[in-house]
């Protein structure tokens, strides 16, 4: 069974499942994104890019490449469990621009199923790491956050970076609905950041969505999960 729990210090989360089980739930995000017909609209390609990342880190996890484990974290059942760490900002923004493309794919059952079962343990794991900031962050599991935003991949990382240099733990934990207001389609702090895109490509005389975000000066790999 496919499962959800808070990572230690609560920068995120991770999902844990057999290798069937993170198998059919990466069937399903493969079946979303990176459709050529859809390659040239706007707004799909710049999910992609967010896309990609997410499922490489699932077909990781599913390979045995990221997190293993003999027993279940919640029955404590004995068996070969397989998971990834992936943060709270990048799985919501990824869950996110997942089922806006769904909107524009045909999906069955079992797609939706998916879905649900995710969105299910993905609120439990945020209560169960605090009940307090989970109060206020549950309502991005929904539409909060704007799926058809042009740039998500950058709004993503810069909330992402943000959220990381907090240094995680509750505190933390309960500022995050605060930054994700960034994402909040119409609310200052989404149009505060698309003018900062906007200057910063035209004064880079790039594309926005060619922007990446300047983040050398941050030590991922020390991050304390």
């Amino acid at each position: 069974m496919l499962y959800i729990v808070p990572t230690k210090h609560g920068l995120g989360l991770e999902i844990w499942g057999s290798y069937d089980d993170l198998n059919n739930f990466y069937e399903v995000v493969a079946k979303f994104w990176n459709n050529e017909d859809k390659i040239n609209q706007k707004g799909f390609e710049n999910r992609d890019t967010l896309l990609s990342g997410f499922s490489y880190e699932i077909r990781k996890a599913k390979e045995g490449s990221r997190l293993k484990t003999d027993r279940n974290h919640l029955t404590y059942e004995e068996g070969a469990y397989l998971g990834v760490q992936i943060s709270w900002v990048h799985f919501l923004f990824s869950l996110t621009a997942l089922k806006f493309n769904m909107h524009y794919a045909e999906t069955n059952k079992f797609d939706v199923a998916q879905i649900l079962l995710i969105e299910f343990w993905l609120e439990k794991a945020m209560y169960s790491y605090d009940v307090v900031g989970a109060a206020h962050l549950t309502g991005f599991i929904e539409d909060a956050i704007y799926g058809g935003n042009k740039y998500i991949y950058q709004y993503m990382r810069s909330i992402n970076l943000d959220f990381f240099q907090l240094g995680g733990g509750k505190k933390a934990f309960r500022k995050l609905p605060d930054l994700l207001k960034r994402a909040v389609y119409y609310t200052d702090e989404y149009r505060d950041y698309e003018a900062f895109l906007t200057a910063e490509a035209k004064r880079l005389n790039c594309e926005i969505s060619d922007l990446e975000l300047s983040d050398n000066d941050f030590d991922y790999e020390t991050v304390k999960w």
